[in-house]
């Protein structure tokens, strides 16, 4: 049998496809062990760096031993992983009907058109006129009726694969890095101006699909802050797995729109598909025995500043707490549930509180520090916020000054060090990691003024952990849409008992495009298939039917066809007749 037969050409192809679709797929499915991704690991000792490298990701690896217990392990080699792990997934945009042309223009919209221009049908009074919309209609036809339904079912294939790309981010990094927690920091879909029934198909995808075996954070789970408050769970608890299933989802502008877009029935159907707006979550990390005493007790040990570790979530909308806003009742009830959140802290003189803001919005950052510079528009019929990119400098400075009690001045309870704290979010697509502070020792007149740093800058300056300038982390999640390489942030935060204090270390884990995720699975499809049709050729060929003559024949009798000759009659020469 030639090396050139269709047979052949097929099996030295497959020989070729098979080992590359085997290498890429095992990459896909394999990333984070490959990429060496896991949360970062606590320190050896307190006065060391987290570990974000080789060690966080063999402790990653031995929980996956058979053998290995989780949170509880007897291995005496094994470093214990964070007791909070979250999992941060930002800005996945589910799209659906507003990006695909047919379900808002319809199926060959101007053969409609033209159907009732030739029947007399439409307005037109004049024949020329009726005839020069009759032309312009079969010319759209085909230059925009086609083009519309092919772009369509692309789109509708995009989709598609759109979703199961962002599915596989979520379930491949869940079952290898093993988070206590996880959170979408908004933008869930892709616009506020979809009608119910769209939003809920997205909401249906978005569950179904994206973030299936994921459940919504309960209602009554979802507490409003108070005084004396229900523990949401304990963390490093082996019954807490139920908080592995949760997400907490958090409202960005294309879920509910900005400030001058907000309304009553956006935030219901959002509260009804993905959970509250506003709520928090307060987990306790149990202490041992030795520790108990030093903690602080009204009744047995007064003087003590130090509280039983507990990591307190807020879940924040921040989309309307700048001005103009379309409803004010709406942004009165979001500072309402921010002072509700300052009131049932904790004194910033006590330690062993945590606070973790999930939002969407980042924080002001002047031109320069990160992608987005500042942008603000607003709409023109009330003026009321269209748009922004980060939150203004004064709603930044109080949500500093309030959630965290941060100060510029030193005589300020605490010396204006305020509480321990780090703010998530998303909406800049590209991502940042910024230290917020404020130098308490610069004298100015009135109120000191908030700087920000890149993190990295931050640490390399000395900034971070300097008693006259405190300040916070704030890490803005690079989105996981698959322009920005299927991005994952992988935050880990332990409680360091000499210091008394919660510590925080962050790493990401981007996946690819989703052209990676594409190309694997049609590769693989492939493989498959001429996989099939090698062996039916061998198998005909068993019962002596030879495959290579048979498409040999059909290919020469299809590019004569093509070549308009026939393989049975001679071609015709014509003659010219005498006149």
């Amino acid at each position: 049998m030639s090396r050139f037969s269709p047979t052949a050409i097929l099996r030295n192809g497959l020989r070729f496809l098979f080992p590359v679709a085997m290498a890429l797929t095992a990459y896909l499915y394999l990333y984070p062990v490959l990429n060496s991704c896991a949360f970062p690991l606590p320190p050896t000792a307190p006065d060391h760096n987290a570990d974000t490298g080789r060690a966080a990701f063999l402790e990653a690896a031995k929980r996956h031993w058979p053998f290995t217990e989780t949170e509880n392990s007897t291995d005496t080699t094994s470093r214990p992983p964070a007791p909070f792990r979250l999992l941060a997934l930002g800005d996945p945009q589910l799209e659906g009907d507003t990006s695909i042309p047919i379900d808002y223009l319809g199926i060959f919209p101007h053969v409609k058109s033209l159907f009732k221009h030739v029947t007399f049908r439409s307005h037109h009074d004049v024949l020329r006129h009726r005839v020069r919309a009759s032309l312009h209609d079969v010319v759209d036809i085909f230059f925009e009726d086609v083009y519309n339904l092919a772009e369509s079912l692309r789109k509708r294939i995009d989709l598609f694969g759109n979703d199961f790309y962002l599915a596989h981010i979520y379930r491949t990094l869940h079952w290898w890095t093993l988070p206590t927690h996880v959170t979408v920091l908004g933008d869930l879909v892709g616009s506020q101006w979809l009608d119910d029934s769209e939003f809920f198909r997205r909401a249906d995808r978005y569950w179904n699909r994206v973030f299936r075996g994921g459940e919504r954070v309960p209602d009554d789970a979802a507490l409003y802050p108070a005084d004396e408050y229900d523990l949401s769970g304990y963390l490093g608890a082996a019954n807490n797995s139920v908080w592995t299933r949760r997400i907490i989802n958090v409202a960005g502008n294309h879920d509910i729109g900005y400030a001058g877009d907000i309304n009553e029935d956006r935030i219901s159907r959002f509260e009804d598909a993905f959970g509250k707006l506003n709520y928090e979550l307060r987990f306790e990390l149990p202490i041992s025995p030795a520790l108990a005493p030093a903690v602080f007790n009204e009744a047995t040990n007064p003087h003590s500043t130090r509280l039983v570790p507990e990591l307190r979530i807020v879940v924040l909308n921040d989309m309307n707490l700048d001005t103009p806003a379309a409803s004010t009742a709406l942004q009165d009830a979001t500072y309402a549930f921010i002072n509700k959140v300052i009131n049932t802290a904790a004194a910033v003189e006590f330690t062993g509180h945590f606070t973790l803001v999930l939002t969407h919005v980042p924080l002001y950052k002047p031109p320069g520090v990160c992608v987005d510079d500042p942008l603000f528009e607003f709409h023109d019929h009330d003026g009321s916020l269209r748009e922004q990119n980060q939150l203004s400098a004064p709603a930044s400075r109080g949500f500093l000054e309030g959630i965290l009690g941060m100060s510029g001045d030193v005589n300020a309870p605490g010396k204006g060090r305020g509480r321990r704290g780090v703010v998530l979010n998303g909406h800049d697509h590209e991502g940042c990691d910024t230290w917020h502070y404020v130098n308490q020792s610069r004298p100015v007149e009135g109120e000191n003024e908030w700087e920000v740093k890149r993190w990295r800058q931050a640490v390399r300056g000395g900034i971070v952990g300097r008693e006259e300038l405190p300040g916070v982390r704030e890490i803005t999640v690079r989105s996981m849409m698959g322009d920005f390489g299927g991005n994952a942030g992988l935050l880990s935060i332990w409680f360091d008992e000499t210091a008394w204090e919660w510590r925080v270390e962050y790493a990401t884990c981007p996946l690819g495009t989703q052209h990676l995720w594409w190309t694997v699975h049609i590769l693989d499809l492939l493989v498959v298939l001429g996989g099939l049709l090698s062996v039916v050729a061998a198998v005909l060929g068993v019962v002596g039917i030879n495959v290579d003559r048979i498409l040999i024949g059909a290919t020469v009798g299809l590019w004569r066809l093509i070549r308009g000759r026939s393989a049975a009659v001679p071609a015709v020469q014509v003659k010219k007749v005498p006149s």
